[in-house]
């Protein structure tokens, strides 16, 4: 008879310690959805300015949906392909304004350096700041052909008196921004006037060899405007009207 007793009695208290537990829990799950969480994007590791970002470089972390802020991202491919504008810290939600997909500084690794007047055969006078550019060597005693296998960035376009060139009433990096090809193509016909510097995002080893290629005169640069500086995927099309 005790035997049975002591059974129920402990049966009793172990389900007594189970609606326990399940009451627990269940006040814990409503603790959270009165606390929602939302997914944002952050660096994994510390990203320096001018970083090209990656999609490995990202992560996701939850955060209250109190301390949420339009400008943050959620989504890794958004921020894939940017480049950091400052300094972006591990596990800090990445704020819109801290990145920039035309961003003319120069990425890690590189610097930005003015090509000196006497290097240059031909320079097509379409070029504006955020193009990617084609360079070739052309020269009497050097066989002509493309210098790199890659584009390279234009950080500047500046007239002899110092002005950027551009169409100040229609600004050509406003007009990729958003997408609109009709008046990237205006701007770069209405420019305000001609070429006589250009700066260029390279590497050191890109700007030694072109260094060394026209330094002898033997060869020159020919400054190509890229294609994808207006085909590029990254670029939105421009919504028919």
């Amino acid at each position: 008879m005790n035997r049975k007793r002591n059974l129920l009695i402990s049966f009793t208290a172990a389900l007594l310690a189970a609606l326990l537990v399940y009451g627990v829990y269940r006040l814990q799950l409503k603790q959270i959805e009165l606390q929602e969480t939302v997914r944002v994007v952050v660096p994994k590791d510390f990203i320096r300015a001018g970083t090209m970002i990656e999609e490995g470089m990202l992560a996701y972390k939850p955060i209250l949906l109190a301390s949420y802020e339009e400008n943050m991202f959620t989504d890794v491919s958004d921020v894939a392909g940017l480049e950091s504008v400052v300094p972006l810290g591990t596990n800090e939600p990445i704020l819109a304004w801290k990145v920039d997909k035309f961003h003319l500084l120069p990425s890690a690794g590189e610097s930005t350096f003015q090509i000196p007047r006497e290097y240059i055969l031909s320079l097509s006078n379409g070029i504006r700041a955020g193009d990617k550019v084609n360079l070739y060597l052309s020269g009497s005693e050097v066989e002509s052909g493309r210098l790199f296998d890659r584009e390279v960035v234009v950080a500047s376009v500046k007239s002899s008196s110092n002005v950027e060139i551009d169409n100040p009433k229609s600004p050509n990096l406003l007009s990729r921004v958003n997408g609109d090809t009709e008046k990237m193509y205006a701007s770069r016909r209405e420019a305000n006037g001609p070429i006589d510097q250009i700066n260029l995002n390279l590497t050191e080893e890109q700007w030694l060899a072109i260094d060394r290629a026209c330094r002898t005169k033997k060869a020159k640069l020919v400054i190509a405007l890229s294609a994808a500086s207006i085909t590029d995927e990254s670029v939105p099309a421009k919504k028919g009207r």
